[in-house]
């Protein structure tokens, strides 16, 4: 291993791209697409009563242990989808995490109510069910627990305190396809779940989504969300009568056979990321100044991204700012060959839409009769804004939201980017002089003007 930093000129330890893609397409793959091609005209290939569409959702259901899934055009309409079915009305008050994507936050919008954030573990970057039980107030009526990078959130917690506060609770498993919390699967958690089938998720679509309950009531709701606010029935002449206000969030059947043929293999592929993470965890937990993301007892993530923190509090170096810290280790990082980078770069409530309380205009949904108007004041949240200047993820070097850990990629590649870690980080003593560097350029009015 060179003893030079490639940053510094010396050789890298990963010379060329030896990253492999996701997803993982395969002759079975494309046969079930063009089958549901074959039959057209026999079979419908729209709508939500199409027979691969049912199979499908027939077939999570059965996997995780749910009386219904529905089957939308994306994860955010099902989100959509999961705060309609909660009975969530205009000014109602949904909290979720401050460390997530966006969608989650939205798709209360999406229904005129108002998002309010939890602070996060730091951690586990996933929602503090302590600062949960802070934020409620008389208007709260739900809680939508993201289970961040496929990490299921501690939901014995979280239902403990929507039980004791009567709230709804929403699992966000965009990300957490085969994930389990205590032997239970991500999905079965709450009273309703939200799955993405998204090209970069587990189980894709390309692009999809499910929503899935227990109870029928709430089912029924988001069968009218999905379709245009009318109730399908194949054995029921369709009525064309919008019954309450509905969009259109049907998905067709070419992405259900793509999303049903996948499933066939999403144990295999599943298997095979928690491999990869568990060895690139084992190498990394050796290493002084950087932290690989932890997983409490009793939970497999389903590991979509592979993240970790490099805080300044285990650097050599204590008078630079801490992300300038770590965007010193990342381009040391990159230089070596091992991809990494950030995937959110502010926590979700800096985002402009909620800092103007503007979703819909006029200041609604805050500023609306039935609305109030809630503080987004960014200091309620350390854990989160801590966790975005110390963290980084692994990305595929030319495809943007590739993660590192999925298969094809195997324990080969894991090697080659410990290895990479490893140099980078038992040398962290060089790294000093380009921090500060790039700290006082910052700080020159050069920089500022």
């Amino acid at each position: 291993m060179s003893q030079q930093l490639a940053i510094h000129g010396g050789t890298p330890i990963i010379t060329e791209n030896i990253f492999k893609p996701w997803p993982i397409i395969t002759e079975a793959d494309k046969q079930a697409v063009c089958d549901v091609l074959d039959a057209a005209g026999e079979e419908r290939l729209w709508g939500g009563t199409g027979f691969t569409t049912i199979k499908l959702q027939e077939a999570w259901s059965e996997r995780i242990g749910r009386k219904h899934t529905l089957m939308t055009n994306s994860g955010t309409a099902a989100l959509h989808t999961a705060v309609t079915a909660a009975g969530i009305e205009p000014g109602d008050e949904v909290i979720t995490s401050a460390f997530t994507f966006v969608a989650s936050a939205t798709c209360i919008l999406h229904h005129n109510a108002i998002p309010v954030f939890a602070d996060v573990d730091l951690n586990t970057f996933n929602i503090d069910p302590a600062s949960i039980e802070e934020h409620i107030t008389g208007r709260t009526r739900a809680i939508i627990a993201v289970h961040i990078h496929g990490m299921p959130a501690d939901m014995d917690r979280i239902n403990e305190i929507a039980e004791r506060h009567n709230l709804i609770v929403i699992e966000d498993a965009a990300q957490a396809h085969g994930a389990t919390y205590h032997d239970h699967p991500a999905g079965a958690l709450g009273d309703m779940a939200c799955f993405s089938l998204n090209g970069i998720k587990h189980l894709i679509g390309p692009e999809g989504g499910l929503f899935c309950c227990d109870d029928e009531e709430q089912f029924g709701r988001a069968k009218l969300l999905q379709s245009f606010g009318e109730v399908s029935d194949l054995n029921v002449a369709r009525e064309y009568n919008a019954r309450s206000l509905g969009w259109m969030y049907r998905s067709t059947e070419i992405n259900a056979a793509l999303a049903y043929s996948q499933l066939q293999r999403l144990d295999e592929y599943n298997a095979q990321r928690q491999r990869n993470a568990a060895y690139l965890h084992e190498r990394l937990s050796e290493l002084p100044g950087v932290v690989p993301t932890p997983q409490p007892e009793g939970v497999q993530s389903a590991y979509w991204l592979f993240a970790y923190r490099v805080p300044l509090s285990e650097a050599p170096v204590a008078d630079v700012p801490q992300v300038t810290w770590r965007e010193t280790v990342a381009k040391a990082l990159n230089a070596e060959g091992v991809h990494t980078r950030q995937w959110q770069t502010m926590v979700t409530p800096a985002q402009s839409i909620f800092q103007t309380h503007n979703a819909y205009g006029r200041g609604c949904p805050c500023q609306c009769p039935h609305g109030r108007e809630v503080s987004y004041n960014l200091t309620q949240y350390p854990n989160a804004r801590q966790v975005i200047d110390q963290y980084l993820v692994l990305w595929h070097p030319q495809i943007e939201y590739w993660n590192l850990v999925s298969p094809p990629n195997d324990l080969e590649e894991m090697a080659a980017l410990a290895d990479g870690f490893e140099k980078v980080f038992t040398k962290l003593e060089q790294l000093v002089p380009l921090a500060r560097e790039a700290a006082d350029d910052a700080d020159s009015p050069a920089a500022a003007d």
